[in-house]
């Protein structure tokens, strides 16, 4: 199956999670609440959408670049760092991803990569790394962040937009 239709597909699935989670009864979404439920949905909902567009810029750009392994030697998972990857497709010889998506929605991005990585690696507890990459952000360092079902929508049309501007810059 190409990489595209795998994107397209998992994001669609997140999709149906949140719908299958909008849902379920009332009377039982406060007790699905208690059990944390619907946040950890809400946080692997934004771990996936990362992977997605990881795995899809990988594949695309090994694909459309012909020197891509040693473009990619020893940059590590370039592939999860938005910033770092848009460099690299110009560098390449292709379109600046910020601008084929927009800056707003960029920002969003940013802002979702940056809840992925405190999530992984933090518990979801703020520190100094997601403030300086969220500086508009109003929760301090300690503070857990929180996630809910509107941002998650969000976090997949955008990562949908960026797929789509993925596929149409190496086609």
């Amino acid at each position: 199956m190409p990489a595209d239709s795998i994107a397209f597909d998992a994001l669609q699935a997140d999709t149906a999670r949140l719908d299958a989670l909008e849902a379920v009864p009332t009377e039982l979404k406060a007790s699905l609440r208690e059990q944390g439920v619907f946040s950890r949905s809400w946080v692997d909902t934004v771990e996936n959408v990362v992977g997605v567009v990881e795995s899809l810029a990988s594949s695309l750009f090994k694909a459309a670049v012909q020197d891509a392994d040693a473009r990619l030697q020893g940059k590590g998972n370039i592939f999860q760092r938005l910033d770092h990857m848009a460099d690299l497709f110009i560098d390449a010889g292709y379109g600046d991803l910020r601008i084929e998506v927009g800056t707003e929605t960029w920002r969003r991005l940013l802002d979702t990569w940056a809840a992925r990585h405190v999530f992984t690696h933090n518990d979801g507890v703020v520190d100094e790394k997601y403030l300086s990459r969220v500086p508009h952000s109003t929760v301090r360092v300690g503070q857990r962040i929180t996630l809910d079902d509107g941002t998650c929508r969000r976090a997949i049309q955008d990562a949908t937009l960026l797929c789509t501007a993925l596929i149409e810059l190496t086609s």
